[in-house]
């Protein structure tokens, strides 16, 4: 590479040098944390030292080049993403949309396990397999597309993901066998839930620490929002139009969402297209992309961009040296659950989903018996905790970046949003936690009142209350400790969130059989 090219190459690419002589002691932690051998809360002492992993070969060792260390005068770290606001907005209201399927799909089935279990003349407890093995796959399935996304791109993992999940909703609609509604919920399963752990990936492509609170607020929304919104869109379609309804409605939904995401969402992977400079080759080019370039090849040469078609070439050619594909691996995942600092926060966001869920999947049977509620009627009573779930990640995002600029003022910490900001000695922990202790204890307080008023059998008013208090308190929490997970393992955040996902459906699963067995 020609020094003219290297610094053409260094313009495109933010972070990517011909010769990086100088590695700092923190980018060696960071490869190292690559492979899963040290320890994480060391990992993000700075968000670029990590996220902006830009490599570059010299003498056939792959090295990273330290932005957020390099805290001169001399040396002002480039603009973390080339995507403006809005388009950062349109890219996560997609991400919120694709995350929305996997909750959606596992609770628009409840109203109709009943006829289900008639249609194909099994027992209750049959049926029930059917959500379990769900829930598994929900947990399994993000390992597996968490990897494959930090390794090819978001987009051919969403892709993938989608053409697998509409192919088992049109199965499921025209079986009519116990067996093939069993493995057809399997493979429902596993397209729709890859695509949970992609959220966080795509949050961490395009944003810095200290407006991510509020992206990754959005991002997650879906994932919980539709908990909620699912049993009453399943009892409407399953009391009025029958069971099969439900899968013919979540092929037309996946249509209408697939193709705009077709034409428009963006590549975001930072090692396809860096900070959003580099276009895209391939199926990680949308329609969008394919024509800009179509018309780019047209023009003559003068009124071609000032970066030469070489320099790109070149940041192509210097990303695609560390991007080998491969069969995804879900080992990555389960290689750092036992590490004591993840495992400690993935503990303590499976017991808040639990909680979350132990709640939801009561509601049904316990409704039911305590007022005598038809399918119609119980869905209706899943509207606060909906409405609970949309406003916390409003809410939450709004006032984690709020924080985190308080804390850094306090520690006298410039932060720029547009510019990853050097964080080795920021309190990372303190400005997430002073956020998520309130709403923990808020929700702890809510579930208790609300148990007890089950167990009195008080007015309908008073549980739907506190059901909206509890959607507000647990998905605020929620997503304060997702927000800590890519903080901590930033480099790679699709396989992060893909061991968050193992580990609270484990518990979401064991939590839902035990119920529907009652």
């Amino acid at each position: 590479m020609s020094a003219e090219t290297a610094k053409e190459v260094a313009a495109v690419v933010p972070g990517i040098v011909d010769e990086v002589t100088d590695v700092p002691d923190s980018a060696e932690k960071h490869l190292h944390h690559h492979n899963h051998h040290h320890k994480l809360d060391h990992d993000r002492d700075d968000d670029a030292n990590i996220l902006q992993e830009e490599y570059e070969t010299h003498d056939g060792n792959a090295t990273t080049h330290d932005l957020e260390a390099t805290d001169t005068a001399e040396s002002i770290p480039p603009p973390w993403s080339v995507f403006t606001t809005k388009e950062k907005r349109w890219i996560v209201f997609f991400t919120a949309c694709a995350g929305f399927f996997s909750p959606l799909s596992a609770n628009i089935y409840f109203p109709a396990l009943n006829a289900l279990a008639a249609d194909l003349k099994v027992s209750d407890s049959l049926i029930n397999l059917t959500v379990t093995s769900y829930l598994i796959f929900q947990g399994l399935a993000p390992t597996v597309f968490g990897d494959l996304a930090d390794m090819a791109g978001r987009r051919p993992a969403y892709i993938i993901g989608f053409i697998i999940y509409i192919g088992a909703c049109i199965g499921i609609a025209l079986q009519n066998s116990y067996v093939a509604l069993l493995i057809l919920r399997c493979l429902q399963s596993s397209g729709s839930s890859g695509t949970v752990a992609l959220g966080s990936g795509i949050v961490a492509d395009i944003s810095t620490a200290s407006e991510r609170g509020t992206y990754m607020g959005w991002a997650i929304a879906g994932i919980l929002i539709g908990p909620a919104v699912g049993p009453i869109i399943g009892g409407v379609l399953a009391q009025f139009l029958g069971w099969r309804s439900i899968f013919w409605f979540l092929v037309i939904l996946a249509g209408v969402f697939l193709v705009p995401f077709l034409i428009f969402f963006p590549e975001t992977g930072r090692n396809v297209v860096g900070d959003g400079s580099i276009p895209p080759q391939g199926w990680n080019m949308s329609v969008m992309n394919y024509l800009k370039a179509r018309k780019a090849a047209k023009q003559p040469p003068s009124l071609r961009r000032t970066i030469s078609q070489q320099s790109i070439n070149s940041a192509r050619a210097v990303l695609a040296t560390k991007r080998k594909l491969r069969f995804p691996n879900p080992l990555h995942t389960l290689a750092v659950i036992l590490e004591k600092d993840m495992a400690l926060l993935l503990f303590y966001n499976s017991l808040l989903y639990v909680a979350f869920y132990d709640v939801t999947a009561t509601i049904p049977y316990l409704f039911a018996d305590i007022y005598g509620f038809n399918e119609l009627q119980i869905g209706l009573c899943f509207i606060p905790f909906g409405v609970g779930s949309f406003l916390a990640p409003i809410i939450n995002g709004k006032l984690l970046d709020w924080n985190f600029r308080r804390v850094a003022r306090q520690a006298g910490i410039k932060i720029d949003k547009s510019r990853a900001s050097a964080l080795k000695d920021f309190p990372l922990e303190k400005a997430r936690i002073h956020v998520a202790w309130p709403m923990v204890m808020v929700g702890a307080i809510a579930c208790i009142c609300y148990g007890w008023l089950i167990e009195a059998e008080t007015n309908l008013a008073a549980p739907l209350v506190f059901q909206f208090i509890m959607g507000l308190a647990f998905s605020g929490s929620f997503n304060v400790m997702s927000v800590m997970l890519v903080d901590n393992y930033p480099m790679s955040p699709a396989t992060a969130t893909g061991k968050l996902s193992l580990v609270f459906h484990r518990e979401k699963a064991t939590v839902l059989t035990l119920n529907l067995s009652r």
